[in-house]
Parts: C-alpha cells; structure tokens; sequence
C-alpha cells in the first residue's frame, strides 16, 4: 500500500502544481463550447475520488467476495481514447476559486484514505469488485489505482487547457 499511497501524493503534487498559480479566471476559462476549464476538470476529480471512496465503504461490507481479474487499467492515462465521464462524476459547470478547490481536492483525499485506512486488511480491496464505465468489472484495488492515473490523464488535459487559456 505504501507504493500506492506515494502514487497517490505524487500524482497529487503534480495537479496542485498545475493549478496553483492560475487565476481564478484562468481557472474557470472553458477553452470551447464543449471543453471543460479547468476547473470542471478538478470538481470532476473531487466527485470521482469521492465517489470511489463511498464505493469502496459500502463494497467492503458486503459478505459476499466477488473477485475478478486485473484489467489494463494503464490504458486510462492514454488521452488518445476519449471517454464521456458518466454523470454521477461531471462537473457542475460552476465557478471555483483555486484555494476552494484546493481544499476540495484535499478533503475527497483525506476522506478517501481515511476509508482505506479503516480496513482492517488492505488485501479485501482485491477480494471486492465493481462495474467500472469504462474497464468493466475491476477489483476495488484497482478502483484506487486508477483514481492516481486518471488524475495523471487529467494534468495532461489541464496542461493542454492551460496552453489555451494563456492565448485567451
């Protein structure tokens, strides 16, 4: 778990390093009609890693093990495949501040490793399963794993996002 949780700070530390210097109207620049700023890409990110921490809350308490194969999960940090993010996990479409968002980014972090830390055995997030939208039926290890690579596909995207905004 520790290469796990060194992931999850590094990949972490790359987003804050990102975003923390734009201003609050950078940040809430949407590039096009159909593109997100970059603050919707980081309410998405809040939502999903809340949303995965409440899966894995519920999942690990059910009695019945559902085990299933690891998928190629690095596949997610290839931007060259689009997904559509599924609506439970888009964003509001509101404005942010940076320094909200911060600690937005913070709280889903610490609600989800306080979730990962209350298991009494880490190796149940392999035993315990769930419908991903876009691998189908991933083991909750890999549930957390990908939460550090969709991030890391999401810089790449902020970077981009960035580019355009400094044209703006």
């Amino acid at each position: 778990m520790n290469t796990l949780n060194e992931n999850l700070a590094v990949t972490r530390n790359h987003l804050v390093d990102e975003i923390k210097s734009l201003t609050n109207e950078e940040f809430n620049h949407k590039p096009g009609k159909d593109k997100w700023s970059v603050a919707e890409v980081c309410h998405h990110l809040v939502l999903l890693e809340g949303r995965t921490a409440k899966l894995i809350q519920h999942l690990v308490k059910q009695p019945e093990i559902t085990k299933t194969e690891l998928k190629p999960i690095q596949l997610a940090t290839d931007r060259s495949t689009k997904y559509s993010a599924p609506e439970i996990v888009q964003p509001s479409g509101e404005p942010f501040e940076v320094q909200q968002m911060l600690e937005m980014l913070n709280d889903a972090r610490n609600k989800l490793l306080k979730v990962l830390d209350s298991l009494e055995n880490q190796s149940i997030l392999a035993e315990r399963s769930a419908t991903h939208p876009a691998f189908g039926e991933l083991p909750l290890s890999q549930w957390v794993e990908l939460i550090y690579l969709h991030e890391q596909r999401h810089i790449e995207q902020i970077k981009e996002i960035k580019q355009l905004v400094s044209r703006y």
